[in-house]
């Protein structure tokens, strides 16, 4: 018969397996593994059609809880997203607090809900109210730090970090002070990891998660992690929130296109010419597993809230990089208001709610085209075939081809402010086409005379 230690004797142990876990040296950050070689993960059947919409729950209504997003669910099918992605739903530390109501990625209990969101039960509404409607729901999680007032810090101090003086420390080289790093070599912090997503997977029927700073964790925690996941639900869904072709070799069905992000804010600056798109994209293919997929978007809670919306940031070529979202190959992702022109950036430590309008703008209109033309023509999904097709002025327009068989999509993109006219030649594009936006019929035959205003873009589809 094992005697239960006493409460004293626990806190001893505890200081002392504190004290020898500091003065450790950092570790330096993963680089990029070319992987070129390998084959990827891929992206479940059920979401090579997808669009991902992220919700930010506290700002997503005027009440901020799970029961105005699960009332809103006929909205979002009718917009014709596929994948929820909740933000952070944990309950929020107070120790060392940002603002009012602190950070979402700042969690003080993996397996508590937050209750300036609702409850468990809400959460369960919500996510049994999607799935009845076919949609799936994914989680933000935060494994790369907790709060420094979360438990873990008490029951487990060997799972973290420490400096030199034995003190808790922020993920190192981030200003993160509201919450503490852990030590991905801690005996223990694997199982633990692993059991808390399959407390969400079982419990709640969550379909898959958005893993946050992904990079700074070791790609073989990652491997595991997601194997003993998938062991359970094998089509889980796993974004990361990284740029690691190793990353999507065994673990991650999805990885953030920022290099393709930021080319686009360049481009739509003019700091790039549209052949910075093509650049960002030969770094995938030339490093990224055969199969590797990234998502595609002009916008997020960390674009919006730190480097500005898409009209800050693209000005008036917001709606043609919007559209290019669905065009080029990947995984395209709205932010909760940009299908109604959310024209600010939403406060993140405190209150900020959405004001939806009353009238549906154009842009609702846009993104329903392309969510429903992805959603149902194969060209457009995930992993089909995707080319460039070269015009008499690359540098003024991006026109790009995705095929499936005898299924074509073509979009023409004039990735400037100016009017520009061009020639463009392909024998491939003779025939009839349809203009996905007017119903229009349109017949091309091999050379294709270009003529657009600055920021206006056609969709042919075959």
């Amino acid at each position: 018969m094992i005697r239960r230690r006493p409460a004293l004797f626990l806190a001893g142990l505890h200081a002392v397996l504190a004290s020898l876990v500091f003065a450790v040296a950092a570790p330096e950050r993963e680089k990029p593994i070319p992987s070129a070689m390998h084959t990827a993960v891929g992206v479940p059947a059920w979401a090579r059609g997808s669009t991902i919409y992220e919700i930010n729950v506290r700002q997503y209504s005027d009440s901020g809880k799970f029961a105005a997003v699960t009332a809103d669910l006929p909205r979002l099918k009718a917009l014709g997203v596929d994948i929820l992605w909740l933000m952070p739903i944990h309950p929020i530390g107070e120790l060392h607090r940002k603002g009012p109501l602190g950070s979402y990625y700042a969690v003080k209990d993996y397996q508590g809900v937050n209750p300036e969101f609702g409850t468990e039960q809400d959460l369960r509404d919500l996510v049994n109210a999607a799935h009845a409607q076919g949609l799936r729901v994914i989680l933000d999680w935060v494994p790369n730090h907790v709060s420094p007032d979360n438990a873990l810090t008490k029951t487990h101090p060997e799972f973290f970090w420490r400096d030199e003086q034995g003190n808790l420390t922020p993920p190192h080289g981030t200003d993160w002070t509201d919450v503490v790093q852990f030590d991905f070599n801690a005996p223990g912090l694997l199982d633990y990891q692993a059991g808390v997503l399959l407390h969400w997977v079982k419990n709640f029927g969550i379909d898959g998660f958005r893993c946050d700073v992904a990079w700074g964790l070791p790609t073989p925690f990652w491997n595991e992690v997601t194997r003993r996941v998938r062991a359970v639900k094998p089509d889980a869904f796993f974004l990361a929130e990284a740029e690691l072709p190793q990353q999507q070799v065994a673990a991650f069905n999805l990885s953030y296109g920022f290099d393709l992000h930021h080319a686009m804010n360049q481009v739509a600056q003019g700091k790039k010419s549209a052949s910075g798109i093509d650049e960002a994209y030969a770094k995938i293919r030339a490093t990224f597993p055969r199969g590797g997929a990234l998502m595609v978007f002009t916008s997020s809670h960390d674009e919006n809230s730190w480097a500005g919306t898409e009209f800050d940031r693209m000005g008036a070529g917001y709606a043609p990089f919007a559209v290019l979202t669905f065009l080029l190959d990947g995984v395209p992702m709205i932010y909760n208001g940009q299908e109604v022109n959310l024209d600010r950036r939403l406060e993140f430590f405190s209150r900020d709610p959405i004001v939806w309008p009353k009238e549906t703008p154009p842009t609702t209109k846009l993104y329903q085209v392309m969510t429903k033309l992805r959603r149902e023509n194969p060209a457009l999904h995930t992993g089909a075939p995707m080319r460039r097709l070269d015009t008499t002025d690359n540098a003024t327009f991006y026109v790009v081809e995705r095929s499936a068989g005898a299924k074509k999509v073509v979009g023409i993109f004039n990735l400037t402010a100016k009017d520009a006219k061009a020639d463009l030649y392909d024998a491939g594009l003779t025939g009839r086409w349809t203009d996905a936006f007017t119903g229009e019929t349109v017949e091309l035959n091999g050379l294709v005379p270009l003529d657009l205003k600055g920021w206006r873009y056609r969709v042919l589809v075959q």
